[in-house]
């Protein structure tokens, strides 16, 4: 299996995805990337656990995509080992109308992860700045001052929501929240693929939508707004990290090695110490239990 390097995928200068593959060539073959990935959700499996104990940190991964980009599968598979008490999973649609009583990061904040705990947010903060600028109509159920029609809308609307997306992120960086966010790059091409597969294969007609039709329609402005986001908003203690998606086996290795490296650098994260009366009587209390 090719070596993954975080940093090969880690956005750390104006990029355009137009210019990135969006297929990773190596020769490993499926069962080669399973086996590998099975590996990895051990040892994040394991990672977690002690995360929970020393309970200094939570963990947000963020996912954004084109829709069949592969997120729903892509969380099952790469967090499928860890206990069931330490990752949560949240995805977010339209929002309804109780969250649209509130600003738009509302929604998002309630469901952040505890301290200990990974949380996942398969679509995210980031569709205010994407599909909200494919559509700016949808900025008007926000009813905000000062905004009545899409014509109020002004190329510095999007600037003032890229720093507030920004100082929120930071704002949870230094609380101890560590946060990764994904972006599974996926050909336009291969979504054809994968939306035809929908509608052909009886068992997975039930995931088709004629509004996928409609949203690839707007493909290149998606673009468009996807690189002004991620480039405004990639940033050392929040970074985004594209990743070839037309593999779906290897997107999953990809995302779940990046995981494992970007945790592993925080050495700080260890099982707590026992008390040192606990950890005098540990002989006394095993005998006790064992005279039972």
């Amino acid at each position: 299996m090719k070596a993954i390097n975080p940093d090969d995928f880690r956005i750390s200068e104006p990029v355009k995805l137009s210019k990135l593959p969006t297929h990773l060539k190596t020769n490993a073959d499926d069962d080669e990337k399973e086996d590998e990935l099975c590996k990895l959700r051990d040892k994040l499996s394991d990672l977690q656990d002690v995360m929970y104990a020393h309970n200094r940190y939570s963990v947000l991964v963020c996912l954004q995509g084109m829709d069949t980009s592969g997120k729903d599968s892509l969380i099952r598979e790469v967090f499928k080992e860890i206990n069931s008490r330490g990752v949560e999973v949240n995805s977010f649609k339209q929002p309804n109308s109780s969250e649209l009583q509130h600003d738009y990061l509302w929604r998002h904040i309630i469901k952040l992860p505890e301290k200990g705990k990974i949380g996942v947010f398969n679509r995210t903060h980031y569709e205010n700045v994407l599909v909200s600028r494919v559509h700016p109509e949808y900025v008007l159920n926000e009813r905000l001052p000062g905004i009545e029609t899409v014509d109020d809308i002004k190329p510095n609307f999007w600037k003032k929501r890229f720093r507030q997306i920004n100082n929120f992120e930071k704002q949870l960086v230094q609380n101890g929240t560590i946060i990764l966010k994904f972006y599974l790059h996926l050909s336009k091409e291969e979504q054809k693929s994968r939306l035809l597969r929908r509608l052909e294969e009886e068992k997975h007609n039930w995931k088709f939508s004629p509004a996928d039709l409609k949203e690839r329609e707007h493909w290149e402005e998606y673009m468009q707004y996807y690189d002004e986001a991620i480039n405004a908003t990639s940033n050392k203690k929040a970074p985004w990290f594209v990743i070839p998606a037309d593999d779906k086996d290897m997107a999953r290795y990809i995302v779940a090695k990046i995981i494992w490296e970007e945790l592993s650098q925080y050495k700080d994260i260890q099982l707590p110490e026992l008390d040192d009366e606990v950890k005098e009587n540990v002989g006394k209390y095993i005998k006790k239990l064992e005279k039972e």
